[in-house]
């Protein structure tokens, strides 16, 4: 337990570590963006290669990418039941901050530090389904209900979500797996090199953009979001653990998957949805805070068990 504990910790350190130093303005506010751009196009693609070193296709596991989508969707329908009566400011939060998992840049160094290759390229699986709607799906479906001012098209949304290059890999990756091809032993040397940097790295970036800042009017919305949230996240994570026709690995996976915080996207999309992004803000800030300390106990309790 012990060794699980001091690994969780770690990141946490390096996460704080972050805030303290944008705190103290050893970061501007928007040093994080070249930590990101880092992150989703060097470190995070060379840990997603990685993870597919040993990887050996099975039909069954492309069921993941679709939970990925599935989860995204019926969360995306939760928001606007709730918000359905609500103006369209409210009804636009609603939609976009019930769904989106931040994987990348979260929860996959918790997955890499503890669940080792396979965890990962079942984490990239999901992320898979998950970023169809993180990086415009909700934003497209969203905006034409609310009516926004921008608007997004569907070739948009495909284009961007193209343009990613976690998801690019992701599908070079499974596509190669798919017909057996094996890439050269010295690829994988050269990704897990720069694949390790990748949760000291995502860590430190998620730490740089936390924000805690709050009118006393958000709290209410603000718990209702994340109570709705986190209890289907309960839901989903004893669906997948215990009826998933999977193996126990890729079932553990998934259990922690499901509590993943929001999608850093999530406050953009909001905005351009003419919805509040600072509440959007302050729902993320929290969200990771929460999903810290379940990911956590879920991990010591995997390794207890």
């Amino acid at each position: 337990m012990l060794p699980v504990l001091l690994k969780a910790f770690t990141l946490i350190f390096i996460m704080a570590l972050g805030y303290l130093l944008k705190r103290v303005r050893f970061f501007s506010a928007t040093s994080y963006t070249v930590v990101s751009k880092i992150v989703m196009n060097i470190t995070l693609p060379a840990a997603i290669i990685t993870g597919f070193a040993s990887f050996v296709f099975q039909s069954s596991i492309i069921g993941v990418v679709l939970l990925g989508f599935l989860c995204n969707v019926l969360l995306l329908i939760v928001g606007y039941v709730v918000a359905r009566k609500r103006d369209n400011r409210t009804k636009a939060y609603c939609m976009l901050n019930f769904p989106g998992y931040n994987i990348g840049a979260f929860t996959m160094p918790f997955v890499q530090s503890f669940l080792g290759p396979f965890g990962i390229v079942i984490t990239s699986m999901f992320d898979a389904g998950n970023s169809i709607m993180c990086t415009g799906g909700s934003y497209a479906i969203t905006s034409s209900i609310v009516g926004a001012k921008e608007r997004t098209r569907v070739f948009a949304s495909v284009k961007k979500l193209l343009s990613s290059v976690p998801f690019d890999t992701y599908i070079i990756m499974l596509t190669l797996s798919l017909f057996q091809i094996h890439m050269p032993s010295s690829v994988f040397v050269l990704s897990s090199t720069v694949g390790n940097a990748n949760a000291f790295l995502a860590m430190l970036m998620i730490g740089m953009m936390f924000e805690m800042t709050a009118k006393p009017e958000y709290i209410r919305q603000v718990f209702l979001t994340l109570s709705i949230r986190y209890a289907f996240a309960v839901a989903f994570a004893l669906l997948f653990y215990f009826f998933m026709p999977f193996s126990l690995a890729v079932r553990r996976v998934l259990a922690i998957l499901v509590f993943a915080p929001l999608s850093i996207l999530t406050p953009i999309f909001t905005e351009k949805s003419d919805g509040d992004p600072a509440l959007s803000s302050l729902t993320g800030s929290l969200s990771i805070l929460i999903s810290i300390a379940i990911i956590t106990m879920l991990l010591v309790a995997m390794h207890v068990g």
